[in-house]
């Protein structure tokens, strides 16, 4: 079974076109959104941010993929009327956002912000986290801990200390005051057209409008949880699964290596979906070279797709020696911060595959900075789909306008990404794909009645 369905031709036009219109869109996304409807880009409607505001919503009944998540939905409305909305908290709890866009935001172009909102390759340095809960020593702090409500380097403020990371161009990453800001300014972008955002980024030359899904586990209890996990997948229509391994231990019993529990976890799903059923393995970092080359190799002979994050991200050397002693892609890159970094990695073969989390690299922009760089060394780009529909919807468009993205992971079960106040849910169709969204912008609607029912205050 191929993922692949281009022909190389179109393949190499489709990437060659859409890395151009990828381009312009970074440089000028005001001109590209016009080009998309027939007009010039002064013929665009007033984009002049007037407030911003957050509204703050009730989670006690909500399930949260995301442990941060505080049920902030921020809001910037241009003057012409325009909403952009994105769920803050996703990954960082990103304290006093408010404040930092009012003194950012307000009064300002949203198509003069976004070439520059989050132009930066980041910081290169040590990236990865422990599997242990507190930070590891020289590894990126958040930002709101670094130096203050939107002070990083972009706007004044120190750099990280302590992290022995050095500054590559304007900004600090991970910087999630000006990532949650970029995806409402493009929301307000696509919405100002009328067009999602994806067929701007992609220039009208990508004709893709559907996406293959894949079901993605949660952390489950014990190892004998997951057969009937990818059965109930099977049966609501995936064509693949990927592996979430817990804590590898049975339900009862004494305890046993995590690696090996997790090896009968992936003998029995496999020997439970069948031999032609596609899977995948990711066990977030939690290996050592030892255990991930022991594993993978059990994927290999089981015939997985690919096997992600098998080791800490920090270690690239390990990375590299297991690229060369394993066929298997080797999914990497949710915990790099920077483009910087994504090309080291690259450079080195520390990768078979690039993932990233928008949050973390920059938003929409530049999540397609990095989705490009991947684009251009012909490798598969996977955003990370993992959290609230706001969240997904975000990858969502990257992955349709990506020439080199062909799958969506859909957590699963689905409802836990769905919020009260939302209208469009994310689903499958028969076949296992997600349709493009078509109404403009992110491609959300909201109900504002639910949302006013759920909502505590609004912080303004």
């Amino acid at each position: 079974m191929t993922t692949r369905d281009v022909s190389r031709r179109r393949f190499i036009r489709e990437s060659m076109f859409g890395g151009a219109a990828g381009a312009i869109a970074l440089c000028d996304p005001g001109m590209l959104a016009a080009q998309s409807v027939g007009v010039k880009r002064s013929d665009l409607t007033d984009l002049i941010i007037k407030e911003v505001k957050v509204y703050v919503t009730d989670m006690t009944d909500v399930h949260r993929l995301n442990s941060t998540e505080t049920g902030e939905l921020l809001s910037v409305v241009t003057t012409s009327g325009i909403e952009g909305n994105y769920t803050i908290g996703n990954r960082n709890r990103t304290e006093g956002w408010l404040e930092w866009a009012k003194a950012n935001l307000v009064g300002k172009s949203v198509i003069d912000l976004l070439p520059t909102l989050t132009a930066t390759s980041g910081m290169k340095g040590p990236g990865g986290f422990d599997t242990q809960p507190q930070r590891r020593a020289g590894a990126p702090i958040p930002f709101a801990q670094s130096a203050g409500p939107g002070m990083g380097p972009a706007f004044g403020g120190a750099a990280v200390a302590g992290s022995a990371l050095q500054t590559h161009g304007a900004g600090a990453w991970p910087n999630y005051y000006t990532a949650a800001a970029d995806v409402c300014l493009w929301d307000i972008l696509g919405k100002a057209v009328g067009r999602p955002i994806y067929k701007i980024l992609q220039g009208g030359v990508n004709s893709k409008d559907r996406v293959l899904a894949y079901a993605s586990s949660n952390h489950l209890p014990s190892l004998e949880d997951y057969v009937a996990d990818v059965l109930k997948a099977k049966q609501s229509g995936y064509k693949g699964y990927k592996i979430h391994p817990g804590s590898g231990q049975h339900q009862k019993g004494p305890e046993i290596p995590l690696y090996i529990g997790h090896m009968e976890e992936i003998r029995e799903v496999r020997k439970a979906a069948g031999d032609e059923f596609v899977l995948m393995h990711d066990p977030v970092q939690r290996y050592n070279r030892f255990e991930a080359l022991t594993v993978g190799r059990l994927l290999e002979e089981l015939n997985f797709l690919w096997f992600e994050d098998p080791i800490r991200t920090i270690d690239e050397d390990g990375l590299v020696e297991l690229g060369r002693r394993l066929s298997i892609p080797l999914h990497v890159g949710e915990f790099l911060y920077s483009i910087a970094d994504f090309a080291e990695y690259i450079k080195r073969d520390a990768l078979g595959a690039v993932r990233l989390i928008s949050d973390n690299v920059g938003g929409i922009s530049g999540s397609l900075r990095v989705g490009l760089l991947a684009d251009a060394h012909g490798l598969e780009c996977a955003p990370h789909n993992w959290g609230n529909t706001y969240d997904m919807m975000v990858a969502f468009q990257l992955e349709l306008a990506l020439p080199s993205a062909y799958w969506f992971e859909m957590p699963h079960p689905v409802e836990y990404t769905d919020r009260p106040y939302l209208k469009t849910k994310l689903r499958i169709n028969q076949d296992s794909y997600v349709l493009a969204p078509t109404e403009p912008g992110l491609g959300l609607v909201i109900d504002h009645d639910a949302l006013d029912r759920i909502t505590k205050k609004i912080n303004i």
